[in-house]
């Protein structure tokens, strides 16, 4: 098999594989959470600028930076340019510099801080997949990754991760590092070059950053570069094994509880005194699954969020599948050893075979006007850990429809039904469904082609068995033994107890993002984050990747690598949560990260501890407290009347009390609010007295006058330095309690 040598690089890559894979591959970068994503959308276009502006500020004057002579270690990226040269005032003070290199389609972003602010290094973010350069201009608050460096004393980069033409897509010619790793290094060490000209002094240290498929990214470029980037925060990790096979488990027990989906959340939220497996009246094949998902890796207190998932990033992922693994979708309904060949009660009751017609083309101007939800086909990327997959939507989306009105619907739960055009120009096409609103099919990401074609009349087939069939897609799919979630499918000697396909399509679907294998061989210094309510990227994952990279640095493991964990944190990467009663902004741990990694490399300050926990049967557990779970998350307990869950009657006052733990020498406390009645608001604001030994107690007297269950939640905020006016590096957590109201 060929393989081409990097130059520069010392990388080896395998050209040999199947043109089928490549579309997959690109699309597996983001491992994402249904409708989470708030944030305001945000320009992408490059500036095209000839020629730099002068301007005078405090930060002196702008004008050509010369960097001829710029000696490049990669032969691809080695005649930079710039664009634009100005100061700006927005969201603070910098002077931005935009550019690329000649001869390809990377394009980058600088955001330098005046001269007093600067502290010699940068932060650079690395999107999930190639995005835009400008993604970051126009946050505020937490999420403001410019003002969020420069007030790190720091400069910040961002590129388009060398643009959609590297992009792996099928029949193309495209070398994966280009985008996995490689326009990103190129990018820091000429910004390096340009950093020299401006402050002088020595080489800037470089941090890299990203998560979910940007994570993938991250690490590409920490194990595949030697002197690039010194340290490195990869966050909301997914392991190579990941994909498709966090979405097929979930899905099979979303399909197989379906109805059960509440009694489940309820039963996993505080003070419910049931067992979800054993106590709110499964039958065997859901309390199956329920225990399949568990063991695979699914956050028990991720079914809080059931009615939120959907398919999201799957809708991409699964027709990627079915083009990987064709056989698989008639070797499931024929062959023993797969579900399909001798199907449930529910599976076949949840068949769909409808036949319809086209009454209505949808366009997103009408959908807006209708109310219509169709942001997951129209909306613009953003290059967050969540929402990176629109990426790949194309270039005309608003040329085509988003919907479809149809003259009927089937009576079965359609999530993941194929809607395949039966007859007209576009027959023999397969529409992926994002959602059923009555006789509305709002439509997925994918076949703008096809939908280009479609005409009112045309008839349509509602149809889900290939969607049914990957749902257990992972029992065929056993790894390797380092992969314990999957041992559930093995028998006593080992051996896998389901047939298995001829492909693991994990890997190379990784590899959609890395370019290359992970291996735990990474230079520099690393913090690695995950997540306890990942619903995407499954919290053990990053405990296989800490295996790996103790296989590599033995002893000298905690001289390179931190591993914390995050409670009560989803998979994406924003401020406003979907359920803010139940899920907290991780921002603020990946914004201490990056101070703690660049104190670690610069001067030597270790980090705090990793933080401690054990992977039990696919769960991370913690220890209750701050103190023995260590990490930097602070940690809060509420209780009702001295109880997770208080019994009381209309009109009685219930004495609530939180007690919240900061680690030893991770800060201190900031702030605390409560919410009632899980309105996710947070009215009020809680007063925190010192209770002694790192801990705070936070009290409140409510009168609850309505009967019915009520949830009381409180979420406090620590900061390393105790500014509480900052909106950086707020380290969040909450804590609930149960109040029953007759």
């Amino acid at each position: 098999m060929a393989s081409n040598r990097i130059t520069g690089w010392g990388i080896s890559r395998d050209t040999g594989a199947g043109k089928f894979f490549l579309l997959a591959l690109f699309l597996g970068l983001a491992l994402l959470a249904a409708g989470c994503s708030k944030g305001k959308d945000e320009a992408s276009a490059a500036s095209t600028s000839t020629a730099a502006s002068t301007v005078t500020a405090s930060g002196g004057s702008v004008g050509r930076v010369e960097y001829s002579g710029y000696d490049a270690t990669d032969p691809v990226f080695s005649d930079p340019y710039i664009d634009l040269d100005e100061w700006r005032d927005e969201p603070v003070r910098h002077r931005y510099i935009h550019g690329g290199f000649n001869g390809t389609d990377t394009r980058f972003s600088f955001y330098f801080p005046p001269v007093d602010r600067y502290q010699g290094r940068f932060f650079q973010y690395i999107t999930p997949v190639p995005d835009s350069e400008t993604l970051s201009q126009g946050a505020s608050g937490e999420a403001d990754k410019i003002g969020f460096s420069i007030g790190s004393g720091a400069y910040f980069i961002e590129t388009n991760g060398g643009g959609r033409a590297n992009s792996a897509t099928p029949g193309s010619d495209v070398d994966p590092t280009i985008g996995a790793f490689r326009a990103n290094a190129a990018t820091a060490q000429f910004s390096r070059a340009v950093a020299g000209k401006i402050f002088g002094g020595k080489r800037p240290y470089g941090y890299a950053f990203g998560g979910s498929g940007g994570a993938f990214r991250t690490i590409a470029g920490a194990e595949n570069t030697e002197g690039v980037w010194d340290g490195y925060v990869p966050f909301v990790l997914g392991s190579p094994m990941a994909i498709p096979n966090v979405f097929t488990v979930r899905t099979l027990a979303m399909r197989v509880l379906d109805k059960k989906m509440p009694e489940v959340a309820d039963a996993v939220d505080v003070g419910s005194n049931k067992n979800p497996f054993d106590d709110i009246g499964l039958n065997d094949e859901e309390r199956a699954a329920l225990v399949e998902a568990t063991r695979m890796g699914f956050p028990l207190q991720g079914w809080h969020a059931w009615n939120h998932l959907g398919l999201h990033a799957f809708a991409l992922l699964f027709p990627a599948v079915v083009a990987a693994d064709p056989s698989y979708f008639e070797d499931f309904w024929t062959k023993p050893g797969y579900a399909g060949y001798e199907p449930t009660a529910s599976l076949k009751s949840a068949m769909i075979h409808h036949k319809t017609r086209v009454a209505k083309l949808i366009m997103a101007d009408e959908a807006v006007a209708l109310g219509l939800e169709v942001g997951e086909l129209a909306g613009r990327p953003r290059g967050l850990a969540d929402d990176a997959w629109k990426a790949q939507q194309g270039e005309h989306a608003a040329a085509i429809p988003v919907a479809i009105q149809v003259t009927g619907v089937p009576s079965q739960n359609t999530l993941g039904t194929d809607l395949v055009v039966e007859s007209g120009e576009a027959a023999g096409i397969h529409l992926p469904m994002a959602r059923l609103e009555k006789d509305i099919v709002v439509l997925s990401p994918g076949s703008e082609e096809s939908l280009a074609k479609l005409r009112v009349g045309d008839e349509l087939l509602f149809d889900n068995r290939n969607f049914l069939a990957v749902q257990t897609y992972h029992r065929h799919q056993v790894p390797g033994k380092d992969y314990t979630v999957w041992n559930q499918f093995r028998d006593s000697e080992g051996n896998p107890i389901y047939p298995q396909r001829p492909v693991l399509l994990g890997p190379p679907f990784a590899r959609g993002a890395t370019g290359v294998d992970q291996t735990g061989r990474f230079h520099g210094k690393m913090i690695l984050l995950e997540n306890l309510y990942d619903t995407e990227a499954f919290a053990w994952q990053a405990d296989w990747y800490r295996a790996r990279a103790k296989e590599y640095l033995g002893p000298a493991l905690d001289n390179h690598f931190r591993l914390w964990m995050t409670d009560h944190a989803n998979h994406g990467d924003f401020t406003l949560q979907v359920d803010p009663t139940h899920t907290i902004s991780y921002l603020g741990v990946l914004q201490q990260a990056l101070r703690d990694l660049s104190a670690w490399v610069e001067r030597g300050v270790e980090p705090p501890a990793n933080t401690v926990y054990e992977v039990v049967d696919g769960q991370i557990e913690v220890p209750a407290s701050a103190g023995e779970r260590k990490g930097i998350q602070p940690v809060v307990t509420v209780t009702a009347n001295g109880n997770e869950r208080a019994e009381v009657k209309a009109g009685d006052t219930v004495e609530l009390v939180g007690v919240a733990g900061v680690p030893r020498g991770t800060g201190e406390l900031v702030a605390a609010e409560w919410d009632i009645d899980d309105e996710g608001t947070y009215p009020v604001k809680g007063e925190i007295v010192d209770a002694g030994d790192n801990t705070v107690r936070i009290e409140l007297s409510h009168r609850f006058d309505q009967p019915g269950v009520h949830f009381v939640t409180l979420r406090v905020a620590s900061q390393r330095d105790g500014d509480s006016g900052t909106p950086f590096a707020r380290i969040q957590n909450l804590g609930r309690a149960r109040v029953i109201v007759e």
